[in-house]
């Protein structure tokens, strides 16, 4: 665990806390569709990627944001939580 940077840490737990003000706390346990923090993640890193530093909503940074996004399908993945939507079929 202490190699993992502190920022990181700090960075998702400021999220969470954003987000349990918004929804509720550990609302993000029940699970979701894996599409949408996938699509969060998306929109989080393209924003940042075309030089937008901070998500407006929040005044956090993207990373930030995209950071959680991660956490959470890295939990359902591990954990088999969630609906895994991801789609599966042949590209053509």
């Amino acid at each position: 665990m202490e190699l993992i940077p502190p920022e990181l840490l700090e960075a998702v737990g400021e999220i969470l806390t954003v987000g349990a003000e918004k929804y509720v706390d550990r609302n993000w346990e029940h699970g979701m569709k894996w599409s949408r923090p996938f699509g969060a993640l998306m929109r989080h890193m393209w924003a940042w990627w075309r030089g937008e530093d901070k998500d407006p909503e929040t005044g956090r940074s993207h990373l930030w944001h995209a950071g959680c996004c991660i956490a959470f399908l890295i939990a359902y993945e591990a954990r088999g939580d969630g609906e895994d939507d991801r789609w599966k079929g042949s590209p053509l």
